[in-house]
């Protein structure tokens, strides 16, 4: 008797909850949903933020504000939003290094990028691009292979910082392809890329977007892209597979998710609202201006692609031994 009185407990809980969900999605939004980007006004997550937020505005009927809370390679805002309230109201657009490279990164981490969070949808990405130096002398990856192995150590690998998909990218290079060099972080892409220019260091692997013009003007040589297909914008330049190295897939993505615990139907209702924003006709033509790729995925896509970059990006962390607090 008691067991079944537990059981018609238990089932009595789950319509009450289910309830109050389908409750809750029917009134949400009625004020005004906060989006945070845990980095700082420009980057690839802020443009991405607000490019979308008018669109879910309009479909919503409330005000989606972006809130920028930047530090800690993103973990300032992403700690920020495991804390805030599982209730639609709250939610954030993180990188690559937000929601898989952080976890496999640093030690003490603030936040659990695999439970803290639901996912949304993976809005956009873009490949890097391996560029090098106008002076260097490698024109192509065969070439840079050659010339790192008869040179050890030698390459200097510039990169927007330690952890970043640029520099994480150059180490699976070196692993994939048996050879080293010498990694020198920057604070940021753009003095990065400024050395490179002026043949301060040797090669980078840059996003898409950040050198696209310095490639087309000549101060920069594209030896390969890491997408999965050639990219329109340099249709002359192959991909890594092509050049002769597999399994040399990296992508740059930006993503949307919401704390763990949010009803599953306000989770529904934002992903398809930010789906369906993604897909107009012109913020696709915005993002793409901007070298992104829209993918705008399902929550459980892109769920099993984040597990996937955590697991991905553990393994190269640990075979190189790179440590953060």
């Amino acid at each position: 008797m008691k067991s079944v009185i537990r059981t018609l407990a238990a089932a009595t809980a789950g319509l009450l909850l289910a309830s109050a969900g389908a409750a809750q999605a029917a009134s949400y939004p009625d004020k005004p949903v906060t989006v945070i980007v845990p980095f700082v006004p420009g980057g690839s997550s802020d443009i991405t933020a607000r490019a979308v937020t008018p669109g879910l505005s309009q479909q919503l009927k409330q005000n989606f504000v972006v809130e920028n809370k930047p530090g800690a390679n993103g973990a300032i805002g992403a700690q920020a939003l495991a804390r805030s309230a599982p209730d639609g109201y709250t939610m954030m657009v993180g990188s690559i290094g937000t929601f898989s490279i952080n976890q496999a990164l640093y030690q003490n981490l603030s936040y659990n990028p695999s439970k803290d969070f639901t996912y949304l949808t993976m809005a956009v990405r873009n490949p890097n691009v391996l560029v090098a130096a106008p002076k260097f002398p490698a024109n192509n990856v065969a070439e840079l292979v050659a010339y790192a192995k008869a040179n050890p150590g030698a390459v200097s690998y510039a990169s927007s910082g330690t952890g970043s998909s640029d520099h994480l990218s150059a180490v699976l290079f070196r692993q994939k392809t048996g050879t080293t060099g010498v990694d020198v972080p920057y604070r940021g892409g753009a003095a990065a890329i400024s050395d490179l220019m002026g043949n301060q260091v040797n090669v980078s692997f840059q996003n898409l977007g950040a050198v696209l013009t310095h490639i087309k003007a000549g101060k920069l040589k594209a030896l390969a892209t890491t997408g999965d297909a050639r990219i329109p914008e340099l249709p002359d330049v192959p991909t890594m597979a092509q050049a002769g190295l597999q399994d040399m897939v990296v992508y740059s993505w930006q993503g949307f998710a919401v704390p763990a615990g949010t009803p599953k139907p306000v989770v529904e209702q934002l992903s398809n609202a930010l789906r369906k924003t993604l897909r107009e006709k012109q913020v696709q033509e915005t993002l793409h201006g901007l070298g992104f790729e829209v993918v705008a995925n399902s929550p459980a896509d892109f769920t099993a692609f984040q597990q996937g970059e955590v697991k991905r990006w553990q393994d190269v962390i640990a075979k190189s031994g790179i440590k953060m607090e």
